[in-house]
């Protein structure tokens, strides 16, 4: 048998198959390039045949290799700018496939789902970004920041109601994450345990994969509401597998050490009792009002300076959880009361252009002269240039209170959505484990957002927007399953 026969007999026989095996030898050979070079210029040529190849075969394949290489995305420098490789590439050319895949009319979005009140909001508030963007202090960031916004809204926005036709495709995406991320969770939490799980090596087990503990536990978070629904949807040696996903990640989550993020899963949890008993509006409302009393409050005759913190009592307790729990209940964590520095700067920013803000992607350094002394800790230097910690007030500091409120709609429509889906969809079916799964996982972001802004980050900003296309798409289901009865 000659060399060419076997080689024949090696290669894939079917379209796809081949298609794949070319995919991840391209990716192979742009990932040798850019470890011998270090330059992400010869990323470029494969990024640019990848994204013809696909665009005339099947450019599924890269949305669902998207997320199954996400949990090992590096960040690399590129200049001044920052990129996360193979994620972000990859989010371009699926940018492209989408669009290129809807003007060519391969695929099409049916007109009800486009006139969703989600995807309205979604407009409304990239178009006030525009707006916004249009005053901004520097046009530069801000324009890079509605470039970044389109990869995010098109390809886990719109490619995600053109490929998750089925429950079957959602839980495909979900389990190619969740088997990436337990890769990543097997090689910390070992890396960790050589440590003996102490506090202060976290970070050191996790660097390899993740920028800090912040986005690691959040992505664990996030992605147990669909290991849970999947389990109990499922049987045999894959019901198996998801108890074992399950398992692991609670494990790499609490030995994460991230409070916000241990805590997520039972707010989650409970929201789940709010929709079962209506009182989603009634939550909403009480939320409301709590947020608006304590805005009047902190502000009236400046009463927030009242809790200004000691600077010398401010501390990080690197070496021992228990005490960093204890000093973040007394107000003396360094890292809680530096976020409080931060938020009376956003505050003081909004006050100065309230209607505009300063322009998306602004907040560093511009806040820098927004800032109260009284509450500068021993990090407020910042050299990671790290912005509010929170992302309503980086809205509303950086887009001003319409930027905001459009995205308090947008929470708030969520919200509602879920809460209305959950008793339109049966017990024990396709839709309402989705539902769930999507739902609970969109509360734990955006319980997240309440301390940090992660919505552009690309390991859980892709699920901010994927939930909220999924919760269009159940809808569609509900709609299907009540025209045949």
């Amino acid at each position: 048998m000659s060399v060419v026969e076997q080689l024949r007999r090696w290669l894939p026989r079917e379209p796809a198959q081949r298609v794949f095996v070319g995919v991840m030898g391209l990716l192979l050979l742009g990932g040798t390039l850019l470890a011998v070079t270090s330059s992400v210029v010869l990323l470029l040529p494969v990024v640019l045949v990848l994204g013809g190849l696909l665009l005339l075969t099947d450019w599924r394949l890269v949305y669902f290799l998207f997320f199954l290489t996400l949990p090992f995305a590096r960040e690399i420098g590129v200049g001044s700018l920052s990129l996360d490789v193979p994620s972000e590439p990859l989010m371009l050319v699926l940018t492209g496939c989408v669009g290129a895949s809807l003007l060519i009319g391969r695929h099409r979005l049916a007109a009800r789902e486009l006139q969703h009140p989600l995807i309205v909001l979604l407009l409304l508030t990239l178009f006030w970004a525009v707006v916004s963007s249009l005053f901004s202090v520097d046009s530069t960031k801000s324009v890079k920041f509605l470039l970044a916004k389109g990869w995010y809204l098109m390809p886990f926005v719109l490619g995600t109601l053109l490929l998750l036709r089925r429950p079957a495709d959602v839980w495909r995406v979900a389990a190619l994450y969740t088997a990436g991320t337990c890769v990543t969770v097997v090689v910390i939490v070992a890396r960790h345990a050589s440590r003996g799980f102490a506090f202060n090596e976290v970070q050191w087990a996790l660097h390899d994969f993740y920028r800090n503990h912040v986005i690691y536990a959040t992505v664990l978070a996030l992605l147990l509401p669909f290991a849970f629904y999947r389990l109990r949807s499922t049987r045999g040696l894959p019901k198996l597998a998801w108890g074992l996903a399950l398992g692991l990640m609670l494990l790499g989550l609490l030995t994460s050490y991230t409070r916000a993020s241990v805590l997520s899963v039972p707010v989650a949890g409970l929201y789940y009792g709010v929709i079962r008993l209506r009182q989603t509006r009634l939550l909403l409302a009480g939320v409301l009002v709590a947020a608006l009393a304590g805005a009047t409050y902190f502000l009236s005759q400046n009463n927030f300076m009242l809790y200004a913190p000691d600077f010398e009592k401010t501390i990080f307790n690197g070496e021992n959880f228990e005490k960093h729990l204890e000093a973040t209940y007394k107000l003396e964590d360094v890292s809680g009361m530096e976020r409080v520095y931060r938020w009376v700067a956003a505050s003081r920013m909004a006050a100065d252009k309230p209607l505009v803000g300063s322009g998306p992607s602004t907040f560093y350094p511009e806040y820098k002269r927004y800032t109260v002394r009284s509450f500068r800790t021993y990090v407020s230097d910042n050299p990671e240039r790290s912005t509010t910690h929170n992302y309503f007030l980086l809205l509303l500091a950086e887009q001003g209170f319409p930027g905001m409120l459009l995205f308090v709609a947008l929470v708030g429509a969520a919200f509602i959505t879920i809460e209305t889906l959950y008793h339109r969809t049966r017990p024990g079916t396709p839709p309402r484990y989705v539902l769930l799964a999507s739902g609970l996982s969109f509360v734990i972001i955006v319980f997240h957002l309440l301390l940090n802004e992660l919505v552009e980050v690309d390991k859980i900003g892709s699920f901010f927007f994927i939930n909220l296309a999924l919760l269009i798409r159940v809808g569609t289901w509900v709609r299907e399953e009540n025209t045949v009865k």
